[in-house]
């Protein structure tokens, strides 16, 4: 969904800013979406809480001696 924002800027920027949309045949709105979507994406992730299934299984592997050819070999004889 699309909403409209309101911007106060310089009319320096603003003019910049559309000769830029210009030369790369982007809108003004498409140049603001890009940039906030590179701000988003340079945010640190969001933590989200483990939940009690996965802390149980924390350590549940320690010790263990498996490693990828032991996989590749279950997946082999699985799937003969």
């Amino acid at each position: 969904m699309n909403t409209k924002l309101t911007l106060r800027l310089d009319e320096d920027l603003i003019r910049a800013a559309k000769e830029h949309s210009a030369r790369s045949g982007r809108s003004v709105s498409r140049l603001v979406a890009d940039f906030f979507a590179l701000i988003e994406a340079e945010s640190p992730p969001r933590v989200t809480e483990t939940t009690p299934r996965v802390r149980s299984l924390v350590g549940a592997l320690s010790g263990a001696t498996a490693d990828e050819s032991d996989h590749r070999r279950h997946l082999l004889e699985k799937h003969a």
